[in-house]
């Protein structure tokens, strides 16, 4: 007899895992370029706010707030004393004058954080002290100042009026309102708010981890000994986590890694673990050691693109590893470098922390002097802002427009946006203008 055989089921169908790949990149412009603020924006539409999550408020400074706060008791709690003197009825002493002084009996005292002992009866006084809660029956404070100071009887020498010198219950906050917003930045002002209510934790969103690396074997770190005249000192690392940390980042160094593909594709997957987003500088321009460009495609989706600025012109950026985790690769001059943090890297991370604006506000200001520009890029220039007299400001130029002049970058306080029309600025006329010294 034969077998009976189980009909065999057909091997399920396994789908490959569509490769993840980024969005369509923005239309180039005249000579392939891309518009600085296409890829801004091309980049900020990549980028997700980091999820909320509960922090100490004294661990919240600088951060995105993501919930409403009501007050849960109002301020002040109680009538009090805004000044150390004596509770009064005002009545009692409206017409107390140097010349006709007032006597009343101190019946009592009132210590801040203490009830008061009892009613304050007609006629009477009662020291108390400031903060501490206003006793039932009395309406005003006179101050030690305008008094002889008295522990039996006390002498008044000034008239009082209703509430003089009291501090009413909800006057300032009231049980129920909303005293922060979802979105505020937590200032130190805003720490001291939320303590006062007797908040001690706070849901907002945390401080992006950035990680900074340099590329580039002639590379040397700040403090050792530079072995030929080819080598150079590491700026770009130092300069870029310095900025990051500014804009409120939680910032590592990971500082130079030379010109070797595995060694690069390495330090960088290491770094994923603790990244939030990853900054490169050097590496994405068309020589052949910009190892940047040859390996990162390998960890992830990424676009180079030549954005029509300068400087700054040649850009990168990808997701990358499990958590497709942005990677924002930028030229290795110093002045284009940091030129590309302020176009793209601030915003994202602003992006990231959930503080808007993402982008600097711009301000006209005016032309201390001539200025020359390359037309068809969008050209930024580094300057000095200065106030006249009359809080009228000027901006002149700090440095030349080299990329790799570090030395005028770091006097500079604004980055001038000489837009792709215009090859001259006279001097009296208004010019856009980026201010480095304002957390905005």
């Amino acid at each position: 007899m034969p077998l009976l055989r189980r009909k065999r089921k057909p091997e399920p169908v396994v789908e490959e895992p569509e490769a993840p790949k980024l969005p369509d990149p923005p239309e180039p412009g005249a000579g392939g370029l891309r518009a600085m603020a296409d890829h801004r924006a091309y980049l900020l539409s990549c980028i997700e706010p980091l999820p909320p999550f509960g922090q100490q408020i004294l661990d919240s400074v600088g951060l995105s707030l993501c919930e409403d706060v009501v007050a849960g008791v109002s301020m002040p709690r109680f009538d009090n004393s805004a000044m150390d003197g004596y509770a009064v009825r005002a009545a009692d002493v409206q017409n107390a004058t140097e010349q006709t002084p007032v006597s009343l009996p101190v019946v009592g005292e009132v210590q801040a954080g203490s009830p008061a002992p009892h009613t304050l009866s007609p006629g009477t006084a009662m020291k108390i002290m400031t903060g501490a809660a206003l006793p039932e029956g009395a309406d005003a404070i006179v101050p030690y100042e305008a008094t002889d100071r008295g522990a039996e009887d006390v002498r008044i020498n000034e008239p009082s009026i209703n509430g003089q010198h009291v501090r009413r219950v909800g006057e300032d906050v009231n049980e129920g309102d909303t005293v922060l917003r979802a979105g505020d930045r937590l200032t130190s002002r805003s720490i001291g708010l939320l303590a006062a209510i007797g908040v001690d934790q706070v849901m907002v969103r945390p401080r992006p981890r950035v990680v900074v690396v340099s590329t580039g074997s002639e590379l040397v770190e700040p403090g050792l000994a530079l072995q030929n005249d080819q080598q150079i000192y590491d700026s770009n690392s130092y300069m870029l986590a310095a900025a990051a940390k500014a804009a409120g980042a939680q910032v590592f160094r990971v500082g130079r890694v030379p010109d070797d593909p595995a060694q690069l594709k390495q330090v960088i997957s290491d770094q994923l673990v603790r990244a939030d987003l990853i900054l490169t500088t050097g590496g994405v321009s068309q020589g052949d050691y910009d190892i940047v460009k040859q390996v990162l495609p390998e960890l992830g989706p990424c676009d180079f693109s030549g954005v029509a600025m300068q400087p700054g012109k040649p850009q990168g950026f990808g997701l990358i590893g499990e958590d497709q985790t942005p990677i924002i690769m930028m030229p290795g001059n110093p002045v284009s470098a940091f030129v590309s943090f302020e176009a793209f890297v601030r915003p994202v991370l602003r992006k990231l922390a959930g503080v808007e604006p993402f982008v600097r506000p711009t301000v006209r200001l005016t032309a201390a002097r001539a200025i020359t520009s390359v037309p068809g890029k969008l050209q930024f220039a580094r300057g000095v802002v200065r106030t006249d007299d009359q809080g009228h400001r000027t901006v002149d130029l700090a440095g030349g427009h080299g990329s790799h002049l570090l030395g005028g970058l770091s006097l500079s306080d604004a980055l001038l946006l000489i837009d792709e029309e215009t090859d001259f600025v006279a001097a009296g006329d208004e010019i856009d203008c980026w201010l480095l010294g304002e957390d905005n």
